[in-house]
């Protein structure tokens, strides 16, 4: 999540001059070509509304820098302008309230400026769009009910499979982490063997060789093959039922 300066092109090459005031009998005389000109200089210096993927100012101030659907460089906790960051994506939320990546952007800069409570709708909303990064962080708060979000261990095995499932690098290991120690024993969420060892292979494609990543997903396999001991996890080999 980072700053870029925006610039904006003053010129309108070819665009005809557009006359200041005149009066309503002057207006009459006023060509309709003329008039026709000025409103199509009046768009042209009109700002575009952002599309779903174009970078806003959210965005350069407060995109995730592990967030792999940002449209921006992201900004770590540490370099973010926290004011400015939060004024320009509560603009850009209500200019696009239905984006889940906006959503998701403008509830962390307000969890990091210590309002945990303002940013749950913000999280629900990018999680209700099935944003990845969203899933697996509200996953992660969740879990450990960090940052005024209700502790619900059950909750968290859904997002974070969910997050697993959307291609979410974290949520990958994250989830087969969490379900081999157990924590998500009982609650309905599918602790599938084979369904894990697909989040493991596909961690390790996406681990581009880093070292430590590839240490933990070769210790969550060797767990994961163990883990159908009487009693162990509630791990289940669901292709032999």
């Amino acid at each position: 999540m980072r700053c870029m300066s925006e610039t904006k092109d003053r010129s309108t090459p070819h665009a005809s001059p557009v006359p200041g005031p005149i009066s309503k009998q002057g207006r009459r005389r006023w060509p309709l070509a003329a008039r026709a000109a000025a409103a199509a200089a009046a768009l042209l210096a009109a700002p575009a509304a952002a599309g779903p993927g174009d970078p806003t100012a959210c965005d350069r101030l407060a995109a995730h820098p592990s967030d792999p659907d940002r449209v921006a460089p992201g900004v770590a906790q540490r370099d973010i302008d926290l004011p400015a960051a939060i004024a320009a994506c509560e603009a850009a939320v209500r200019a696009d309230p239905s984006n889940p990546r906006l959503n998701y952007q403008l509830g962390r800069v307000l969890a990091y400026a210590g309002r945990g409570r303002e940013s749950r709708p913000f999280r629900d909303a990018a999680v209700a769009g099935n944003y990845p990064q969203a899933l697996f962080v509200v996953g992660y708060i969740t879990l450990f009910g960090l940052n005024d979000e209700p502790q619900d261990r059950c909750r968290a095995a859904d997002l974070l499979r969910r997050s697993a499932l959307a291609g979410r690098q974290a949520g990958r290991i994250a989830f087969v982490h969490w379900a081999l120690e157990g924590r998500f024993a009982g609650c309905g969420t599918p602790l599938d063997r084979a369904e894990m060892a697909g989040f493991l292979a596909a961690a390790r494609a996406g681990s581009e060789g880093d070292f430590f990543q590839g240490l933990l997903i070769d210790r969550l396999e060797a767990d994961l093959a163990r883990a159908d001991a009487p009693g162990a996890t509630g791990v289940r080999d669901q292709s032999a039922q």
